[in-house]
């Protein structure tokens, strides 16, 4: 089985004869089309522990939206029960304590306490699998060998995102390669005299997140990403700049990590056990154009603590 990316399917099927229209008979066509005339293309080989992390932190993610709409719920109900309402990050615990200040005496100001009572018992049985969830991803990241985790600004969800999607750290050619796969790799936009670059809308949307995570976090402690994030902006950037530049920066830092996890455990794709150095049943196999190449990365040496020297 070729891992056959959408990208060349798509091109092989405008180019067929007929209307070029999508369908599942067509699709296949292009697909099987591409596989027999393309070299270079890496085979799939399903890797159970890539499976179980994308699994469970697809569960994370989606405790994690359910408690931020129980929580926005129960601040509306807070701001019609007390003057001011709320603070914006509310535990179980403090929003117990806020209730029991109030006593209405009015219907409906009974039936909105109870609501708000019933959003805080969902609030802690949602924290409680949230724990959980957390407990379990640190147990099977740490089986992979991974020290993403020694990155500051990554957690064990964080981790399992990029080992699970990822799968095959392998498939990326270089860091330019994976950054434009994220979607951290600014886009050529210059016109004439004017030269500049824009932000890229296209790659994985979720590993782009955790990016964005992790430079949020540095950007909060005294870490060299902030230090690097200065000093774009006195270069001149806008702080929506400066970030940009800083995801990239940390892009290229994972994509290190993960190429060294891989090296030091033997095994092959993010340091997994387990696992070959053939395409991983993850995503797609990667493919760039000349347009979507990243920006000339940084200097090599990355310590502990991500050292982002000035470019």
């Amino acid at each position: 089985m070729l891992d056959v990316p959408a990208k060349l399917s798509a091109r092989a099927r405008v180019f067929a004869t007929g209307q070029g229209r999508k369908s599942d008979p067509v699709d296949a066509r292009s697909v099987a089309v591409v596989a027999l005339r393309t070299t270079g293309l890496r085979q799939v080989v399903v890797d159970d522990t890539t499976v179980a992390l994308r699994l469970l932190v697809d569960r994370r993610d989606q405790l994690g939206r359910t408690r931020t709409e129980v929580v926005s719920r129960l601040h509306h109900l807070l701001l019609e029960l007390m003057p001011g309402g709320a603070k914006k990050f509310l535990s179980a615990t403090q929003a117990r304590a806020l209730l029991k200040t109030v006593r209405p005496r009015d219907v409906v100001g009974r039936t909105r306490r109870w609501l708000a009572s019933e959003l805080i018992h969902e609030l802690v049985v949602i924290d409680k699998k949230i724990k959980i969830a957390n407990a379990e991803l640190t147990e099977l990241v740490d089986t992979t060998g991974s020290r993403l985790q020694d990155l500051t600004g990554i957690g064990p969800s964080g981790a399992a995102r990029l080992l699970g999607d990822i799968g095959d750290i392998n498939r990326f050619a270089s860091r330019a390669h994976f950054a434009s796969w994220s979607g951290t790799a600014p886009i050529d936009a210059s016109s004439g005299d004017q030269n500049r670059h824009r932000l890229s809308r296209a790659g994985n949307r979720r590993i782009n997140r955790a990016l964005h995570i992790m430079a949020i976090v540095q950007l909060r402690r005294d870490t060299e990403g902030r230090a690097y994030y200065r000093r774009k902006i006195a270069a001149g950037k806008t702080p929506m700049e400066a970030l940009r530049a800083l995801k990239r920066r940390l892009s290229d830092i994972v994509y290190k990590r993960m190429v060294a996890d891989a090296k030091t455990v033997g095994t092959g794709p993010g340091g997994q056990a387990g696992a070959t150095l053939q395409s991983s049943a993850a995503d797609l196999n990667p493919t760039i154009d000349t347009s979507e190449k990243s920006l000339p990365g940084p200097a090599e040496h990355q310590p502990r603590t991500p050292s982002l020297a000035a470019s």
